[in-house]
């Protein structure tokens, strides 16, 4: 059974998340255990949501990636944010604003790959300028603060557990019973096996698509919403580090590059581990251009380990 559990691509990411973990709480002389644990899984639900939706997004294949990710947190916050105006009364409204931005830019997005032919990465990295542009102009340089109740359900916990990440939790096992358990996630993984071979089998190709970018905007909207009320307001650059992250985690979490297989609890296990390695380079005191090499190669090893052990099998 351990061999069988070696297997699963998604369990190097556990593993190095709990390396790290341990060797940070060891450094630390485990004074701040629960503080790190709380910590991990709350900054890593929202790695964690916008990397359910590039996952989505690269299971359909090479070529398939969405860059507006950044913008798309940016301007759902900011708009959800001015639209409840500091109201507890209008925490639904806002949410809804930001469902609504998502499904806007996904449509958009699909429109610019489909319509006018054009690659996903440069379609989607030009409506990321278009949406950033439409944020700066709604922000105005002004920091609206969320309203109280949000504030406190994003930055709470029940029963110990971080609220976003139950959030990311709860996300995440309604797209893994879509992937699995769905006629549209079966026909996501044979698109991503086989364009051509999807389409002789009569599978929707094109509404699949729109769909899955559409989901992809859907979650970078719900995220930066509940990021902007996390962090007390909405900011320009608050999506920007999400980029390569959204990608990272994908990537770690064992989902394959080439498309046709995705791997929804590598996104946790991932998420976790960019988070720990960030924090422990911070406890050792590393500064910010050796914390980037540092991670690069470690991101690096993670891939390659699972590779490396089935080549040495042969």
């Amino acid at each position: 059974m351990s061999t069988s559990l070696l297997r699963r691509p998604w369990i190097w990411s556990f593993a190095a998340a709990a390396l790290v973990f341990i060797t940070t709480v060891v450094f630390t002389g485990g004074a701040s255990t629960l503080g790190l644990a709380q910590a991990a899984f709350t900054f890593a639900a929202f790695s964690i949501l916008v990397g359910l939706g590039q996952m989505l997004v690269i299971t359909l294949g090479p070529g398939n990636i969405d860059l507006s990710v950044p913008a798309t947190m940016t301007l759902a916050g900011t708009v959800a944010l001015k639209v409840m105006n500091v109201e507890n009364g209008m925490i639904a409204i806002g949410f809804l604003v930001a469902i609504v931005i998502g499904i806007a830019i996904g449509l958009g997005n699909y429109a610019l790959i489909k319509l006018l032919r054009i690659p996903p990465i440069i379609a989607t990295l030009s409506m990321s300028f278009i949406i950033q542009s439409t944020a700066i102009w709604t922000n105005r340089g002004l920091r609206i603060k969320p309203p109280s109740g949000l504030a406190e359900f994003t930055t709470g916990s029940t029963a110990g557990l971080p609220n976003v990440a139950i959030v990311a939790l709860i996300l995440s096992l309604l797209v893994w019973f879509v992937l699995n358990r769905t006629v549209y996630g079966r026909w996501i993984s044979a698109i991503g096996q086989s364009l051509q071979a999807a389409r002789m089998a009569g599978i929707p190709v094109d509404g699949t698509r729109l769909i899955t970018y559409v989901l992809c905007a859907l979650l970078a909207a719900i995220c930066g919403y509940l990021l902007a009320s996390f962090s007390g307001g909405a900011a320009l650059n608050m999506g920007s580090e999400y980029l390569l992250m959204s990608i990272a985690v994908v990537v770690i979490g064992g989902t394959a590059v080439a498309g046709g297989n995705s791997n929804v609890p590598g996104i946790w296990g991932a998420s976790l581990f960019m988070f720990l390695v960030v924090s422990m380079l911070n406890t050792y005191g590393f500064g910010a251009g050796i914390r980037l090499i540092l991670t690069g190669l470690i991101i690096i090893a993670v891939i390659m380990l699972p590779g490396a052990r089935a080549l040495g099998k042969r």
